[in-house]
């Protein structure tokens, strides 16, 4: 398992905070997100069976997707641990607002956020593979994202001018 683990971690990923609202607001940080379809707009995020975040949105159906920038790596570990306090109380540590379409928190500053409605679930061994239905999107027009690569945050290096 360590080594599959270590194989996995050789793709580069983002790092975003899934967040669901309702009567018990939830997030947790996830890299394995990703884009699958234009039209219709899909996305997908794998979550642990065991997670808090699999019954949440088995629960509520809806939920949002904040993308980190490179900036954000202590939103990213907090919302990795599982020390931190549940329901709403959780977010009395970071600035966010609720979205306009499922008011699930949003993290302020994050590089685009993405509100979703639960269209498929699937089996995906230990995690369930959530595809989410496009409801509402915004990018921020600057900012970088934060990256995770082998087991650590890192920030993408800036493009150089070129060298005459």
């Amino acid at each position: 398992m360590t080594a599959l683990r270590r194989a996995f971690g050789a793709f580069a990923t983002g790092v975003t905070v899934v967040t669901v609202g309702g009567a018990t607001p939830h997030g947790m940080t996830a890299n394995a997100f990703t884009s699958v379809s234009l039209d219709p707009p899909l996305l997908l995020v794998c979550v642990d069976r065991n997670a808090v975040m699999h019954a949440c949105l088995s629960e509520t159906r809806e939920f949002a997707v904040s993308v980190l920038t490179e900036d954000q790596e202590k939103v990213a570990r907090y919302f990795a641990d599982g020390r931190r306090p549940l329901g709403s109380e959780q977010f009395d540590q970071v600035d966010w607002r609720p979205g306009r379409a499922t008011k699930a928190p949003l993290i302020d500053g994050a590089l685009a956020h993405f509100e979703c409605e639960v269209w498929r679930s699937y089996e995906g061994g230990d995690h369930t593979i959530f595809l989410g239905r496009l409801l509402s999107l915004e990018r921020r027009a600057d900012g970088e994202a934060l990256v995770f690569l082998s087991g650590r945050f890192r920030q993408v290096e800036r493009e150089r001018g070129e060298v005459a």
